[in-house]
């Protein structure tokens, strides 16, 4: 991963020349590519999934992607398209640093799982527990009032946006994100919840909460958590809440659509922080490669191991990708609700593909970001895929980016050959 100004200067340089201006292992011995065959693809459907991928940088619908496939831990995919900022020309690298959001959310997750192995907390625990702040809140009712909890609510429901917040939206002039997590703790507590733990989904500041409760129950700050216990032992140097002013270059920059249709500039949009910003959000405040976020998802594909580094044991891996909804409560993130889908401990998850509409295989659990990056683990096929684009409402169906999260299933599954 330290090869990144030597790959760009060099360009057309031989291998040797590029060893010479090593100071650790290039980025191709750090993932060892497979024969598509290897892992039960067919190389013309892996190399269909690339042209593709280049179709939309070539039509302009995309500036540029970074995309990896791997399956029984075997990298069989990986590449990098088009450019990273269409304003400079800069071309896309395979460590090209993306803004990953809502991506951020599993790491938060697997962080508070962490915990939960070491008894910290448990998920029938009330959330005032560990948040005295939050043991009075009322819930709002329809004709303007208040009203007490039915129950408490759980931590098993704050890690699947049940616990009766609002969506993010709700929050939107009472400046959640303005200080740090003790004054999001403070402003929220002086607020009702919006509905009845337990009853409804709403996507909102839960893993923002769950970021507050690691860094109480840890006594570390967030970001410190993360690194030495995620981070460092998975290898993902390249993510972080900042990034280091040497790695400046290799941010991408925001795109968004013209009149036309077609890519162009963001215009203005908030700089990559080189130093850890005051607000440590454990919803959506990463930044993260391509390269590294596989290796997180690797490990989770694993059962919780990668590379000989134990992060979860496989029975808490199993549990976080277990729904945990209600009876009648189902995920509706932009509308209508996503039929056959559940969610377990901040994933989503798919218990029956055929409902749900994808090729995705049984008990397959995923996330993405607001910027349109997107990942997903199928444990039925043994397989991981990750995709990282940025584009300003990037996620939002039907607002110019093409459905990447409908396209890239459809290409991987068509690629697959074996059970």
């Amino acid at each position: 991963m330290r090869l990144h100004l030597a790959r760009r200067l060099a360009g057309a340089a031989s291998a040797l020349a590029l060893a010479a201006l090593a100071t650790g292992p290039v980025l191709a011995a750090d993932v060892p590519m497979a024969a598509p065959a290897e892992a039960g693809f067919s190389a013309t459907g892996v190399e269909a999934l690339k042209a593709e991928m280049q179709a939309l940088v070539d039509q302009k619908k995309l500036a540029g992607a970074v995309t990896l496939l791997a399956r029984e831990g075997k990298v069989v995919h990986f590449e990098a398209y088009g450019v990273q900022d269409v304003a400079t020309g800069q071309a896309t690298d395979r460590d090209t640093i993306y803004r990953i959001a809502s991506m951020t959310k599993p790491i938060t997750g697997v962080a508070m799982m962490i915990l939960w192995e070491e008894g910290k907390w448990s998920l029938d625990d009330p959330v005032a527990k560990y948040i005295p702040e939050f043991a009075d809140l009322k819930v709002a009712t329809p004709d303007g009032g208040t009203e007490p909890q039915a129950h408490p609510m759980t931590m098993r429901e704050l890690m699947s946006h049940t616990a009766g917040f609002d969506v993010s939206a709700g929050y939107d002039d009472d400046g959640l994100q303005d200080d740090d997590l003790q004054a999001m703790i403070d402003k929220l507590a002086a607020l009702p919840l919006a509905v009845q733990p337990g009853t409804d989904w709403r996507y909102g500041p839960s893993v923002n909460i769950q970021g507050y409760i690691v860094e109480k129950l840890s006594g570390q700050t967030l970001d410190a958590f993360f690194k030495s216990r995620i981070f460092d032992p998975l290898k993902m140097d390249d993510t972080g809440f900042h990034v280091d002013s040497a790695k400046l270059a290799r941010v991408s920059a925001v795109h968004t659509y013209g009149d036309d249709g077609l890519i162009a500039p963001a215009g203005e949009v908030r700089a990559a922080p080189t130093s850890p910003p005051a607000f440590l959000s454990g919803s959506g405040g990463l930044f993260s490669t391509a390269e590294d976020y596989w290796r997180f998802a690797q490990m989770l594909a694993n059962g919780g191991e990668l590379d000989g580094a134990r992060i979860l044991k496989p029975e808490t891996v199993e549990l976080m990708r277990t729904n945990v909804l209600a009876e009648g409560v189902t995920v509706d993130l932009y509308g209508p609700s996503q039929t056959g889908t559940g969610f377990g401990l901040d994933f989503a998850v798919i218990n029956d593909p055929q409902a749900a509409g994808t090729p995705q295989g049984l008990n397959s659990f995923y996330w993405g970001g607001a910027f349109g990056t997107w990942f997903w683990i199928d444990p039925t096929n043994d397989l991981v895929f990750v995709g990282m684009i940025q584009n300003l409402r990037g996620s939002i169906p039907g607002a110019g980016t093409p459905p990447m999260r409908d396209i890239s299933p459809r290409l991987v599954y068509e690629a697959l050959t074996t059970d």
